[in-house]
This record gives structure tokens, sequence and C-alpha cells, in this order.
């Protein structure tokens, strides 16, 4: 597909309603990014400090315009908008990227992560620039990496206490291969369904549960549909902020460092609200009146043995250097 095509296939009534059907620096230079995460979410806010800063860098000859809380579509719409380059860029959750380039997948090692600190120092090092360039080589600029955080299951079935709790329950998760074979592993029938798609399916009984950080699980009110909350904490997630890489490259030196400078600002305001938030959210949900079960050691030992063969396979899809230097960083 030439890159006129896909242009004109993303091309929606919607973008054109906003304005985005032009030229991505048509008129006074605006850089253009859509995310699916709701205004009140704290990578929606980081992005309002990013476009403040970037205004304030550059006296106002470059700015930033937010499409947040799926005002353009999905994570996958937003992800194909940016490689088309009908919008500057995107911030979502890195799973909608593993399709495009699968090394990121050694990101998603099921119980692998004992801190977001641990996380932070992975993706802030030597893992997270060879990701950078994998990225770069599928047409993406990787402006910085933000917590999602540590995922939980929900569920309505009952408490999840044992590995055997898991059983055939079906679970909502994110479209990446590694997800979906942990859950099988453990289980589960997990199944690959956009978020906005999730809270009817759990309002319907389409699905038995789900599973997203604490945040994300009160932001986008799933304690409305789901009774049962856990820390299973079985993967970590980050939240990546990509530009086309095109389109990032055509700025000047002075107006990219800029764009970087204030992103920088807004992803350190973002981890440290995010980790001040996770906590207070799962409060929110139990007082809301969901029924927290924590996991015990033992059932997390079990849950981990489960799923080991989950990291074999991924050696042999991606190859074992990358998945090697993920668990050596990580100290597992």
């Amino acid at each position: 597909m030439t890159t006129t095509t896909r242009t004109a296939r993303y091309t929606t009534p919607l973008l054109l309603a906003l304005g985005l059907g032009a030229p991505l620096m048509a008129g006074a230079d605006t850089l253009r990014f859509g995310g699916n995460f709701t205004d009140d979410h704290s990578s929606s806010r980081a992005m309002e400090i990013f476009q403040e800063q970037l205004a304030e860098r550059t006296d106002g000859d470059l700015t930033a315009q937010l499409f947040p809380n799926m005002q353009l579509g999905g994570a996958g719409e937003n992800v194909d908008q940016v490689n088309s380059g009908a919008i500057m860029g995107t911030w979502i959750g890195i799973s909608y990227l593993s399709r495009t380039v699968p090394e990121l997948e050694a990101l998603s090692l099921p119980f692998a992560f004992d801190s977001r600190e641990d996380a932070f120092a992975l993706i802030d090092g030597e893992v997270g620039g060879l990701l950078d360039e994998k990225l770069a080589e599928a047409g993406f600029t990787a402006l910085g990496y933000m917590e999602l955080g540590f995922r939980h299951v929900t569920n309505n079935a009952h408490p999840l206490e044992t590995v055997e709790d898991f059983q055939d329950l079906k679970i909502r998760l994110q479209p990446n291969q590694t997800h979906l074979d942990t859950f099988r592993a453990i289980g589960a029938n997990p199944v690959s369904m956009d978020i906005n798609e999730v809270y009817g399916a759990l309002q319907q009984g389409v699905l038995d549960g789900q599973e997203n950080p604490y945040s994300i699980i009160s932001t986008k009110r799933l304690d409305e549909v789901q009774s049962h909350l856990s820390d299973t904490g079985h993967f970590y997630d980050y939240i990546v902020v990509v530009a086309n890489r095109d389109k990032f490259e055509s700025l000047s030196d002075e107006q990219q460092q800029a764009v970087q400078a204030a992103m920088d600002e807004a992803v350190a305001w973002q981890r440290q609200t995010a980790a001040e938030e996770d906590t207070a959210a799962r409060e929110t949900l139990i007082e809301r009146g969901m029924e927290f079960t924590p996991i015990s050691d033992e059932t997390r030992s079990a849950l981990r043995d489960a799923s080991q063969g989950v990291v074999d396979d991924l050696r042999d899809k991606i190859g074992a250097e990358i998945v090697d230097r993920v668990l050596e960083e990580l100290g597992s």
C-alpha cells in the first residue's frame, strides 16, 4: 500500500470534521496528538503539560493540539493515523504497537517486574534504546515512556485466591500475543478487545472480567460492571508517546529539541503522579464497592511457574537476546 493510499484510507469523516484531513503542518505549526485515555487520566494531564511547555519553549511558534478520550477512535486507529501521517502522534499502551514491533513484547514478560523503579530503569537504559531503534525502523519516533502501571485482574465470578480460580474465566486483554498466551497458560480464556468495547461487553456478560491498572479501572468506571478486584500485578505496562518519524524529522533541529524537552517534562511529572495515584485508585475502587482479595505469595509463585513456558516461546519468537537482556537487567 502506498503512502498516498494509506493517507486516503484514514482520512475519515471524523478526521475531516476535526480538520485533520489537511497536511500535518498546515496553518499555524500545530502538532496533533490523539489518545484513548480519559481527560482525567494522568497521561492526558501530562500531555497538557507537554502542550504548555512546547508553546512556552517555542514562543508559540509550535503548538500541540490534543484529542484524548478516543475522540479520534480507539488505540488501534490512533496508531494507523500516526503511521499514515494524518496526526503527528499518539500516547497509547505499548501493547498496541507490539504487532508492528514484536520486540516490544519483551517488556511483557509475566510476573517479571518487582517495582516501577525497576521498570523505569529498564526502559530508560539500553533495552529502551534498542526498542527505540526498532520503533524507528517501523516509522515511529519514541518521544517518551510514561507509566500505565501494574495490571490487575477484575471479574464478576469469584475472588481470585488460587491458580484454579482463573480456570475458564473469559478475560479481556490487550492485543498482545504474550499477554494472551500468559492467560491461556494459567487456564483462563483470554479475549483480545479494544478498550472502547470493554465496558459494554462486561455489562452484557460477554466477558467475565478484564485486567488493567487500578487507574484505568477507576477512570473507565469498570467498577460499575465488575465486583471482584485483585492485585495480580501480572504485567507492568508502559504508555509510549510516539510520533510519525518522517513528520518529526521534518521539523527543524531546534523544534525537535523543543518537542523532546517539553515531553521530558511531561513524562517526569506523569511518572511521579501515576505512582501517587495508583494506591489512591485502588482505595477508590474498594470504596465504590468492589471486593478486594490480595494474591498470596504462594499463588503468585504458582502463577509464575505456570507461565514460564510463555517466556521460552517468546525467546523463539522475537529472539533470545532481547528477552534475556530484559531478564538480566531485572535480575530474574
